[in-house]
């Protein structure tokens, strides 16, 4: 793998992750388009550390008071947040491991994929336009934890997007879309760290080349920018954008890999 592959497999990566386009999905077929050879699951795992380190970067003081409150104050919305985020992470820990064998194999192929895309396309919009969200992150409970929790479980099908089913499962709980879009960010942490330990081991010392530390770089400089640019959107616009471009990339691959 060269270093531009690299890159664009970072800033795949990067937007992916936190945009509800699947960066699975885009990390999955960008070799089979491009005709690069992939790297396997556990590389597309190790890329996601560095979106792992642009959320905990961009949400320090989040996460400083978090774990402070945990301790000093665990009735407070903050200090509530821990051990919740935690239950939200136990459904995808026990599916990604039941399910690991499918996700590197049945999961990526490539019409799946565009269904996916496209499929949960819908539920995403339908989410998005439902009206009275005015929940904030105060009125995160073990229930919605639960809800969401196991909204993330589909995102191991590449093409469903992660953040896309947390953020639809929040809306659909009523949650305004940036209270939504923070708790997909800081969920995605401890899921994040969690199968970067378990993939971690499969990394052969060859693939830790210049152009592993390039793919890392670049999805977490474009995992900054990706974050700023959704918790921005929010606030004032929906998803719509974003949906019509997972149903166009979907309609793409089903025509491209057709057999």
């Amino acid at each position: 793998m060269t270093e531009l592959q690299a890159v664009i497999l970072g800033v795949l990566q990067g937007a992916g992750e936190f945009l509800p386009i699947s960066s699975s999905a885009h990390l999955a077929i960008a070799p089979r388009l491009f005709g690069w050879e992939y790297q396997g699951l556990a590389y597309d795992v190790m890329l996601h550390l560095g979106t792992l380190l642009a959320v905990i970067i961009y949400f320090w003081k989040d996460w400083l008071e978090i774990f402070r409150d945990a301790f000093t104050a665990p009735r407070s919305p903050a200090g509530r947040m821990l051990p919740l985020l935690a239950l939200a992470s136990v459904p995808a820990a026990i599916a990604g491991l039941a399910l690991n064998d499918y996700a590197e194999t049945v999961f990526r192929d490539p019409l799946w994929i565009a269904f996916n895309l496209v499929f949960f396309s819908f539920f995403i919009y339908a989410a998005d336009r439902k009206p009275a969200q005015a929940l904030d992150e105060g009125a995160f409970s073990w229930r919605h934890a639960l809800l969401i929790g196991l909204a993330q479980c589909i995102a191991l099908m590449p093409g469903a997007s992660r953040s896309g089913m947390t953020i639809m499962a929040a809306l659909f709980i009523g949650y305004r879309r940036s209270s939504a879009a923070r708790l997909s960010f800081l969920l995605s942490t401890p899921i994040i760290l969690g199968a970067g330990l378990l993939e971690a081991r499969k990394i052969t010392p060859d693939q830790l080349t210049p152009a592993f530390a390039w793919g890392l770089a670049a999805s977490f400089l474009s995992g900054l920018a990706f974050i700023w640019l959704l918790m921005a959107w929010m606030k004032r616009r929906n998803l719509t954008p974003f949906l019509v471009y997972r149903v166009l990339l979907g309609g793409a691959i089903a025509l491209l890999f057709w057999r």
